[in-house]
């Protein structure tokens, strides 16, 4: 018979992810509440330029392998041995799964192990994008997968309702709408646009986030080019790491390219994107598909308005008209339209529109509503209180 957890500082939890980055990212607000409650914290993912930063905030990191590009069921299998060997060692009374594969192997891996499992959907990235062999091969093995988490987390409500749809869900009660997973209102305050003393001085556009040709980096780029002759104040810059672990991946070749044609400012990567969010007149993630994108929350939290696209994600964000722009997807003619859109608005109307986004934000995507959902499931689940 199992000893009862006394308090929270008997509690072993998990965080699996394919990046380090993504954990830092994403989730610092969990991770402080944890370890201010003593709740040992273990971070499963490969080990990047965040990991010290994680261990500095009093989390444990363990590096392990996980193909994040590759469909060979050889590393497949590896991925679900090394998590079920993790989890026999450290026995976390809880594992939160991030991604895809941890979503997947690591579901499978902590029912051998008998440890309690919960799946978060981040987004469903290239799955529901394309209509690929490989895309249907993973469908199939969420739907195997997901049979075994306690409770399976989507951040929109379209994502939710592709897997019930498809009937990729074994236990459809187990589903839970999370609503993103939040932005830190404090962090991310109020900053006003950029003064200038005239429409016609430079504006910035900033697309931040991984270079992946699926976040529309490529229209994006496209449509400065068809708006660089009638607004020769605009500027395009990009914000994120180059030749990722992913299918969708963009090269620093393509990078460089783009910047030697001048149609292009890249900006490399940043810990802290507050001060490049401030800089910016408008903030652009032109993609395929999300979960609920922490980009488009930060910005409009530091009342930046947004163009995005109206795809599932992004128009939980995005009140088209309202606090943003919507284009259509993969739509470079759409895209140029809406930035050009943005440009010629008054300053007043901008400024209203980032305005209106930050109330959005705090009503809508307060990051302490989305700690309190981890708390009330830990105490479900362990029965104790944090």
């Amino acid at each position: 018979m199992k000893q009862p957890i006394e308090s929270a500082r008997a509690l072993r939890i998990a965080l699996v992810c394919n990046t380090a980055f993504a954990i830092y990212t994403y989730r610092q607000g969990l991770i402080r509440m944890l370890i201010e409650r003593g709740v040992e914290v273990t971070v499963i993912a490969p080990r990047d330029r965040t990991s010290d930063l994680l261990e500095q905030m009093g989390c444990r990191c363990i590096e392990f392998h996980v193909a994040s590009k590759g469909t060979s069921p050889r590393d497949d299998l590896r991925t679900l041995w090394s998590l079920y060997r993790l989890y026999r060692s450290i026995r976390p009374h809880i594992v939160f799964h991030y991604t895809i594969k941890p979503n997947i192997y690591g579901s499978i891996a902590a029912r051998l192990a008998g440890v309690k499992s919960v799946a978060v959907t981040t987004g469903l990235g290239y799955v529901f994008i394309q209509h690929s062999r490989a895309a249907q091969v993973a469908k199939l093995l969420y739907r195997f997968a997901f049979r075994f988490p306690r409770e399976i987390w989507f951040l929109n409500k379209d994502d939710q309702a592709a897997f019930l749809d498809q009937n990729l869900l074994a236990h459809p009660e187990r589903a839970r709408l999370l609503h993103g997973e939040g932005v830190d209102l404090d962090a991310f305050f109020f900053t006003p646009l950029p003064a200038r003393e005239n429409e016609r001085e430079a504006f910035s556009f900033v697309l931040i986030g991984r270079l992946l040709w699926d976040k529309g980096v490529g229209e994006f780029v496209e449509a400065a080019r068809r708006l660089r002759a009638r607004y020769p104040h605009a500027r395009f810059q990009l914000l994120g790491p180059v030749g990722v672990d992913n299918p969708s991946a963009i090269t620093q070749a393509d990078v460089d390219a783009w910047v030697g044609e001048g149609v292009i400012e890249y900006l490399g990567e940043a810990h802290d994107v507050r001060p490049l969010i401030a800089a910016a007149d408008c903030v652009v993630l032109p993609s395929y598909r999300e979960g609920v994108p922490r980009t488009l929350m930060e910005a409009s939290a530091m009342g930046r308005p947004v163009v995005a696209t109206d795809v599932p994600g992004c128009r939980e964000v995005v009140a088209d008209g309202v606090t943003g722009l919507l284009c259509g997807v993969r739509n470079v003619d759409s895209l140029a339209a809406k930035l050009a859109q943005m440009l010629d608005m008054s300053g007043d109307e901008r400024r209203m529109m980032g305005e209106r986004g930050r109330q959005k934000v705090a009503t809508e995507f307060d990051e302490r509503s989305v700690v309190q959902r981890y708390k009330d499931l830990v105490r479900q689940l362990t029965g104790v209180s944090l």
